[in-house]
């Protein structure tokens, strides 16, 4: 095309001054024409090869792809045979691991029923212990005084008493209004018969300056050993179930930096909980029913 374009313009030239101004005309608007013609074709090229390129991209990404296709169905095809190898494994379990198998699920469903057991005992104590607040609440609820503090604490029932209220300053003497509280405490103690108490005597850091305690250790326990008579001679607890210890300064409430805190740690708590051997007797008795059901 460029070749015959270059031919014709030569000729133009070299009959340009022989042939007529119309002929010339004539070329010249063929001539125009072709390089029209010419340039219009490059445009073409141009978009051919365009469109050459993004065919070639597009096949080198599908060609990635296939790749990873490919790589894929290779995975699949190793995951597949080694599931299949597992089956044959499993299909291979001899007898004695199956029996092996069923025993351990045997043990599993006891473990299961031992823990459900456990949990319906816990259930009945925290019933117990709901109950037992309940009393003792209404029981000293007219008293309305910050002195008597009753909570509970992991299933455990506590009564807190001042010491400003139950004794005076370094004695164990037991005041008219302590014994006021400890018979209504008594009576709900006394009806129940399945809880044990603990007493407990706490003081503040102050060391004891009289000559019939050797130290707070002694102040403690005196303490607590009174109002355990108290609840047996005044108020009919059984003695066997109560049991006296003094905690000295060991276990504070809070600082002893203060007046006010020192006060706050002087004091003797009354613990009631369940007699251990009766809540584990609720565990055993529960799986001896499921057992029997069984």
């Amino acid at each position: 095309m460029k070749r015959t374009l270059l031919l014709s313009l030569s000729l133009l030239f070299l009959l340009g001054s022989c042939v007529p101004k119309k002929k010339y005309a004539a070329i010249q608007a063929s001539n125009e024409t072709l390089k029209n013609k010419l340039e219009e074709c490059n445009r073409g090229l141009n978009d051919c090869n365009s469109a050459k390129s993004v065919i070639e991209a597009r096949l080198a990404e599908m060609q990635n792809k296939n790749e990873h296709l490919q790589d894929q169905v290779a995975q699949l095809n190793n995951t597949n045979a080694a599931l299949l190898n597992n089956v044959g494994q499993m299909a291979t379990l001899s007898a004695k691991e199956a029996q092996n198998l069923e025993k351990s699920l045997e043990q599993i469903k006891e473990q299961d029923l031992r823990i459900r057991r456990l949990q319906d005992a816990l259930t009945k104590k925290d019933s117990v212990t709901l109950a037992l607040v309940v009393s003792l609440k209404s029981s000293l609820g007219n008293l309305n005084d910050t002195d008597v503090v009753v909570n509970v604490e992991k299933s455990v029932v506590f009564i807190s008493l001042s010491d400003k209220m139950v004794f005076t300053s370094g004695s164990t003497t037991i005041s008219p209004r302590a014994k006021e509280v400890l018979s209504k405490v008594a009576t709900v103690i006394n009806s129940k018969p399945e809880m044990e108490v603990l007493i407990e005597g706490h003081t503040d850091n102050v060391p004891i300056s009289r000559d019939c305690f050797k130290d707070n250790w002694d102040l403690s326990v005196l303490r607590a050993t009174a109002i355990t008579r108290v609840l047996q001679k005044d108020f009919g607890v059984d003695p066997a179930r109560m049991t006296a210890g003094g905690r000295s300064e060991y276990v504070p409430l809070v600082a002893n930096d203060s007046p006010e805190n020192k006060s706050t740690n002087r004091r003797t708590r009354i613990v009631i909980l369940p007699k251990m051997d009766q809540f584990y007797g609720m565990i055993e008795q529960g799986l001896k029913q499921a057992s029997e059901m069984e």
